[in-house]
């Protein structure tokens, strides 16, 4: 998966922060839908990989739960984890006990829960 983020990562549209950053997401039939960073100047604009690569599995027909696993690969020599608006859209559409993959740019990566990165999200009983 490791390389296949790295190739990705040439795709990142981030002008601005630099920061690149590359996700794949796996599918529970295995289909797998990828994304980038795309950053604008107008930063509320600017897009998280992760959810570029989520999204656009819902826009092939997919659902929540659908999701078996997600892997976010940032430019940096350290681990770096999603931004918590990305980890509550994956606390909606995967299954607690799915998984994510955080890497860094040398290969490394750490494996987490989706419980375990957005432990109290909110939900759509918190709308009632």
């Amino acid at each position: 998966m490791y390389q296949k983020l790295m190739k990705l990562l040439e795709n990142s549209y981030s002008p601005y922060s630099h920061f690149r950053v590359a996700s794949i997401v796996i599918m529970k039939d295995g289909s797998e839908f990828s994304g980038v960073n795309i950053e604008n100047a107008s930063y509320g604009a600017t897009i998280c990989a992760e959810r570029v690569a989520i999204f656009s599995a819902i826009a092939q027909g997919y659902k929540p739960y659908d999701f078996e696993s997600i892997h976010v690969l940032c430019d940096s020599s350290q681990i770096q984890p999603s931004c918590f608006m990305c980890r509550q859209v994956m606390s909606e559409m995967f299954e607690p006990d799915k998984k994510v993959f955080w890497y860094d740019n040398k290969g490394q990566f750490e494996t987490h829960f989706i419980s375990e990165v957005c432990p109290y999200p909110f939900v759509s009983q918190c709308m009632e």
